[in-house]
């Protein structure tokens, strides 16, 4: 067995006590094994090799300096997995930021995590939806134009 150490604020380590004898555990240790278990198993239930689309939500302080705008530029290098973000001041500090994504799985997700390992980012959570292209074709007549693409479906199971 490994030793890892991990430093929290007061506050946090306290709250997380309170979640771990709520939950039954008898460590800090314990819980937090758990709590890495269980990421692993959550990221190994979409397969990597397939298409997802995807929606991230994240807090953070618009005072870290340039977060903003590291965050802005991330997207645009992406332009081709963001599909929408909806932003929400929370306080005078904080904002709440969703992104919705749509891609290769592996892209998805590294694309999430960048933005989640940006300093002053909290609270990230990515919500992912396998899905499986449902065929090409064209809407060239009528009212609704525009030329072939995929349109993709929850993939089944």
């Amino acid at each position: 067995m490994q030793r890892v150490t991990v430093s929290l604020e007061e506050d946090l380590a306290e709250a997380f006590d309170a979640l771990s004898t709520e939950q039954g555990y008898g460590s800090r240790s314990e819980a937090v094994r758990d709590l890495i278990r269980r990421a692993i198993a959550e990221r190994g239930e979409a397969a990597a090799d397939g298409a997802c689309v995807a929606s991230l939500s994240y807090v953070y302080n618009h005072h870290t300096r340039a977060l903003a705008q590291r965050l802005t530029e991330i997207s645009h290098a992406h332009h081709d997995q963001v599909v929408a973000t909806f932003h929400i001041h929370l306080d005078h500090d904080h904002c709440l930021e969703s992104v919705m994504l749509k891609g290769p799985t592996a892209r998805v997700r590294a694309l999430a995590d960048a933005i989640r390992a940006e300093r002053g980012v909290r609270f990230g959570q990515l919500n992912l939806i396998t899905v499986e292209p449902n065929g090409r074709h064209d809407h060239a007549s009528g009212d609704h134009r525009h030329g072939p693409h995929e349109h993709l479906r929850p993939a089944v199971g």
